[in-house]
């Protein structure tokens, strides 16, 4: 050190400082002794390497070698910090060998096929049943701006990103709705006459400890029902088409699957309502509030759906069952309710009131105006009766209507239309 500093001080002047000392009482790192088995080398390499060339690689690069039973124990010298673990030392003999060295292989394993039940099915084909419906599949962020994502969770404080990457995608998404909303907005810009579109996505629950990340499939519709033509009127989609949409990609659910009038935010009153399978809400579905419409930039008549992708993809169990020999009755009733009554309730009345005999049951018509009642409504239903061993008699098909007419009478006030 002196002669070093005399040197310095020859070739460029100045004065030397005081000499500082720093002692510690800490040991110095000791590289930790690291298992190399030999299966493991065969394994990772595809190549079987013999014990006397493995210890002659790693001693020459400076490593402490001690045989093990199940192969070696290797202390990496102390200027290789890096060799901490086995892949590492398998590392260093694949570079001495060459890779080039190393012949290449197919690799084989061993692939046991996972039996898929028949009750549930691939979510790909829910997608290719909205595709054929006339949706396009969309894929939005899954983080959106904080007060978009209040319109329709304004109860939940959505969990924030760390580094946005802008202000309007701050948070993560507690409902795909936002980002298909966004979507339509854009589309509608461009002057886009009828947009379907889907998304299947997860939304992000906050919770006590990690976010509950639940998979969704979402539905947004705006403009025409159907695309312009000269056989097809100019009508605009509404609920019902939504639903009809809803319906049909759960018609595997039967009667399990219901609709309930209910209030969402973000959603128009008495134009939304909750999607219920066994009597359990699974998803929503509505016509967009109109304040949110006009912050969000989205036409008026745009109707919005969103579901649990663990019932889309369920199925009913495939069951056969004979086709009747004998020939069908079918009764049409014309009924006087209340407007406020849903006509599932008056269906699910008749079902429960007819009877093992009715195979059939039909909404065809529904009426108001000229000829009722204010607040009332006509509705027109079809009940197809059959047996599977004789032909019904007329007294057992009027005795059906008639337990149903009562039914209908005591439970929900609902009389034959005069």
């Amino acid at each position: 050190m002196e002669r070093a500093t005399q040197l310095f001080i020859d070739a460029v002047g100045g004065e030397a400082g005081p000499v500082t000392e720093v002692v510690s009482d800490a040991d110095l790192p000791v590289n930790e002794a690291v298992l190399l088995r030999e299966t493991q080398i065969e394994k990772l390499l595809g190549i079987s390497v013999d014990r006397i060339e493995v210890e002659r690689i790693l001693e020459g690069l400076g490593f402490w070698v001690v045989g093990h039973e199940q192969g070696w124990l290797c202390t990496a010298p102390s200027w290789r910090f890096d060799m901490g673990l086995e892949v590492d030392l398998i590392e260093e003999l694949a570079r001495i060998i060459g890779f080039d060295a190393i012949p290449a292989q197919p690799i084989t394993a061993s692939l046991i096929p996972v039996g898929v039940p028949e009750t549930r099915r691939a979510l790909r084909m829910a997608k290719n049943d909205l595709v054929a419906r006339g949706y396009f599949e969309a894929v939005t962020f899954s983080f959106v701006a904080p007060e978009v994502q209040t319109f329709f969770d304004p109860e939940l404080a959505p969990i924030p990103l760390k580094n946005p990457i802008s202000a309007d995608l701050a948070v993560m998404r507690t409902s795909l709705i936002p980002g298909l909303l966004k979507a339509i907005a854009h589309n509608a810009s461009r002057q886009q006459s009828r947009v379907r579109l889907f998304e299947t996505g997860l939304k992000f629950i906050p919770g006590e400890g990690d976010a509950e990340q639940i998979p969704m499939l979402a539905l947004a519709v705006s403009g025409l029902r159907d695309t312009e033509g000269w056989s097809t009127e100019k009508a605009a989609a509404d609920f019902f088409d939504v639903k009809g949409t809803v319906e049909g990609l759960l018609a595997n659910l039967g009667d399990r699957l219901t609709f309930e009038a209910s209030v969402f935010p973000g959603l128009h009153d008495g134009q939304s309502a909750a999607i219920l399978v066994d009597g359990k809400p699974v998803g929503r579905i509505g016509a967009v509030h109109p304040s949110v419409r006009k912050a969000m930039g989205i036409p008026a008549n745009t109707v919005v759906a969103e579901v649990l992708q663990s019932v889309v993809t369920e199925v009913a169990m495939p069951a056969y069952d004979d086709i009747s020999k004998y020939p069908e009755t079918r009764r049409d009733l014309a009924l006087v309710a209340d407007k406020g009554i849903a006509s599932a309730e008056v269906l699910s009345t008749i079902r429960a009131a007819a009877g093992t005999l009715l195979t059939k049951l039909d909404l065809f018509d529904v009426y108001e105006g000229t000829g009722l009642a204010e607040g009332k409504k006509s509705l027109a239903i079809g009940l197809t009766f059959q047996d599977q061993s004789r032909t019904l008699d007329e007294s057992e098909v009027s005795s059906a209507i008639d337990q149903v007419l009562d039914s209908l009478r005591e439970k929900l006030g609902i009389e034959l239309r005069s």
